[in-house]
């Protein structure tokens, strides 16, 4: 247990650098966009993107961990990402506006190798340890609250001419630390010498409705997620609150979804899984109601902090969940065919965000955001119903 826990430490503070990185970009992205583009309704379309390219990576990332180990595809994964970030810089001296979507595609495809630290913690633990190593290196995305606005606002006036570049500078250099970082990691390789006999054909595990709950779940909490959180810079813009007001909520919100971590395990194995699946969801219906109740700073702030603590009881009790579904010889099939659907959704989620608040407004966002968490809730509520029933007949 020793060994896993040290393991689980050092992924939790790789977790916290990548997630830093993605702080800092989702503070300025939309904001960059806007200024680069001539359709202001394309502003999210960078980050968009970047959700496109998380989930094009995300089965050959697994496939190529399979291959080559959990350390080798998460370096290869932040190579990626220091070449992206290189032609973001590049992109931003020339104001091009697609060079700029281009480097945040391939930050994206970096991103997409960040979303199996928590798998590699399920990895090294046991049964009972497995829901806590997984919240514990999400927790490490508290660092990230704390130092991604930070970041954000202290590197914008790095480069006088160019308002942002030195926020991708810094990046750049938190790249180069995760690099490092990695070096530290020793997880074997995984098992591929495995028989038909032990492994199920896909559909048949797609097929179970455990499976089914804990994708759902975890789509709906990470897409509502960035349908909301990516337009708040411009609802907050328009509202005429200041870029490092902004960067305060981004920060606060963060900390919701990550803060939680240090718990959330222990929450799941007290309450269990589909309980903590069910607050998240009602968290976020609070978010939404907020949202809709006033555009002042103080309502941005809370409800993007319950829209971040809504996030993580969904996302972190969705992935426990998920890991009942599959067997080891399974595990990489299964984690790559779950992120494949979950970033497929959060892209189109994060592509409407910017079109639907141009188009209509941030009231309209918020609207289309809560029949899809009801209907998740319903669904959760479903399968714990199922689950009871299937016990009492045992």
């Amino acid at each position: 247990m020793k060994s896993a826990k040290s393991q689980v430490a050092l992924l939790a503070l790789c977790q916290a650098t990548a997630m830093t990185i993605n702080t800092v970009l989702v503070t300025v992205a939309a904001l960059i966009g806007y200024a680069l583009a001539t359709d202001k309704a394309l502003a999210t379309v960078p980050l968009a993107m970047r959700q496109v390219g998380t989930m094009v990576a995300t089965i050959p990332a697994s496939l190529l961990m399979q291959r080559i180990g959990r350390r080798g595809g998460f370096l290869v994964g932040t190579i990626i990402g220091m070449l992206g970030t290189g032609v973001g810089i590049y992109s931003l001296t020339i104001a091009h506006f697609w060079l700029f979507t281009l480097s945040t595609t391939l930050l994206g495809i970096s991103n997409g190798f960040v979303g199996y630290y928590r798998f590699a913690a399920a990895d090294v633990a046991n049964e009972a340890f497995r829901p806590q190593a997984i919240s514990w290196v999400l927790a490490g995305g508290i660092i990230a609250a704390i130092l991604g606005p930070w970041v954000a606002t202290g590197s914008k006036g790095w480069f006088n001419s160019e308002l942002y570049i030195g926020s991708l500078v810094a990046i750049l250099g938190l790249q180069l630390f995760a690099s490092v970082l990695l070096l530290g990691l020793h997880m074997p390789l995984a098992t591929t010498a495995h028989t038909p006999e032990n492994t199920r054909p896909l559909t048949k595990i797609i097929g179970q409705p455990t499976f089914l709950v804990a994708t759902l779940g975890s789509t709906v909490s990470y897409s509502v997620m960035v349908f909301i959180m990516t337009a708040t810079p411009l609802a907050m813009a328009v509202e005429a609150h200041s870029f490092d007001q902004t960067a305060s909520v981004i920060q606060w919100h963060v900390i919701g979804m990550f803060a939680p971590s240090l718990i959330t395990g222990w929450l799941i194995k007290r309450l269990g899984m589909l309980q903590i699946m069910i607050a998240g969801a009602v968290l976020n219906l609070c978010c939404v109601w907020l949202n809709l109740a006033g555009t002042t700073f103080w309502h941005f702030a809370v409800a993007l902090l319950l829209l971040g603590l809504g996030w993580n009881f969904m996302y972190v009790g969705s992935t426990a969940l998920l890991t009942e579904t599959y067997s080891p010889a399974e595990k990489a099939k299964v984690q790559a065919i779950h992120d494949f659907t979950v970033f497929s959704v959060v892209a189109l989620a994060t592509f409407l965000a910017g079109r639907v608040f141009h188009r209509f407004d941030w009231a309209m966002l918020n609207q289309m955001s809560w029949p899809l968490v009801l209907f998740t809730l319903l669904v959760v509520f479903w399968l714990r119903q199922m689950r009871s029933q299937n016990q009492r007949l045992v």
